[in-house]
């Protein structure tokens, strides 16, 4: 009787566990840190995002060191002057609040474009709910990464290659990290369109900076860009640096070696990676895409010597897509959640003691549960028959 009765209070409020009540209270949240975060003067982030429109604008260099308007560099490609011009002509109250909402309002799309239900999109969005909220403090453009390749993935799958192909382009364009968007071809039935998609894009936002400066800056532009991302990747590799919060970067600080290369992980990562891809006959069933969506959110900031705290919004949804692809887990699935929640979620808040945020930041031990839920993914991708007749809470 008692099971009964608890399973009917609870269930008068399952209604709130929607997608709806989630996002607006996600977009809540962003307006708040933005207006908290103003009133603190904490936006550097967002100044370095404005100048770089208005750097454009008068054709001067996007990475120069500017220490009357902002610290440290921009390191984003030229096209995002353009995703932030909207928000740059505004005052920077306004602005970056916009930002933020914006930021969270294109999440939310990606986590509601999935094939999933919607209980199971608003799960995902609580997972992920404090990591949104570090990268949001910081006013990050990974939020908008992470929707966009949850973007990319869902159209790709409904052949809506237009719209697919624009996210992967922009974000490749602007962070490079947007080109992991490609792992998601082969999901498409019209290939051809795809690679017209691609190409389409990466012509429109090559040249369209040019009509805001000229084709001799835009171009000259490029070539700096990738010179100043040739420089910070070797400037991250850091035993106290605040990023390089990687798999390579946990293994070099656990050592107490900053000279171990990235490659052979890099190499290792991509080749398990690819191996996947050879399960050809197991392309078609959507747990498996799943596993590989996720699979690649998180390969993108573990295999990444740029990856910092706020990064790993992109990672944990990696993580929660992974978790509730489907409603039956192992004791080791849900073990696995529990350690990346509270090692890789919480570990930078104040629920742990100072020392033990200083011991897993110098250590890199965010990373560690991604790094073995990665590899338990790649596992199961290689080895796993997904057979439709599994007990998902996917829908088609």
């Amino acid at each position: 009787m008692i099971p009964n009765l608890t399973k009917n209070k609870f269930s008068r409020f399952s209604f709130l566990l929607q997608p709806k009540y989630i996002f607006g209270l996600l977009v809540a949240v962003a307006a708040l840190i933005a207006i908290k975060q103003y009133n603190h003067g904490s936006y550097n982030n967002y100044s370095i995002f404005k100048y770089t429109f208005w750097h454009l604008i008068e054709s001067k260099s996007l990475y120069a060191h500017y220490p009357d308007e902002y610290w440290d560099r921009n390191h984003y490609g030229p096209v995002f002057a353009l995703f932030i011009a909207p928000f740059a002509l505004l005052p920077d109250y306004l602005g970056m609040l916009l930002w933020n909402v914006c930021s969270v309002l294109v999440f939310a799309f990606g986590i509601k474009s999935l094939p999933l239900s919607n209980k199971v999109k608003a799960i995902i969005a609580l997972i992920c709910a404090n990591e949104l909220i570090t990268a949001l403090l910081s006013f990050q453009f990974n939020i908008f990464l992470t929707g966009a390749i949850l973007i990319a993935f869902s159209y790709t799958l409904k052949n809506k290659n237009g719209i697919a192909t624009f996210p992967i382009i922009s974000c490749t364009m602007i962070k490079l990290y947007g080109i992991v968007g490609l792992a998601f071809f082969f999901f498409t039935q019209k290939k051809i369109q795809f690679i017209l998609g691609l190409i389409f894009w990466a012509v429109v936002l090559f040249v369209v900076p040019m009509l805001l400066s000229s084709p001799k800056f835009i171009i000259d532009t490029y070539v700096e860009w990738f010179n100043t991302l040739v420089y910070k990747n070797s400037s991250n590799i850091s035993l106290d640096s605040y990023q390089d919060i990687s798999f390579m970067g946990m293994v070099r600080r656990t050592l107490g070696d900053p000279t171990i290369p990235n490659t052979p992980f890099l190499l290792g990562g991509v080749l398990l990676f690819g191996a996947t891809y050879l399960r050809i006959k197991q392309f078609q069933f959507l747990e498996f895409r799943l596993l590989l969506l996720a699979s690649t959110l998180i390969f993108t900031v573990i295999f990444s010597s740029g990856s910092e705290s706020p990064t790993y919004i992109i990672a944990f949804t990696g993580v929660a897509i992974w978790f509730m692809r489907k409603s039956q887990h192992s004791k080791w699935e849900i073990a696995l959640l529990i350690f990346a929640i509270l090692l890789t979620s919480l570990s930078p808040t104040d629920l742990f003691p100072k020392a033990a945020r200083v011991f897993i930041r110098n250590h890199a031990l965010k990373a560690l549960p991604c790094v073995i839920i990665w590899f338990t993914i790649i596992y199961e991708m290689l080895t796993k028959d997904f057979n439709p007749k599994s007990v998902t809470v996917c829908e088609n």
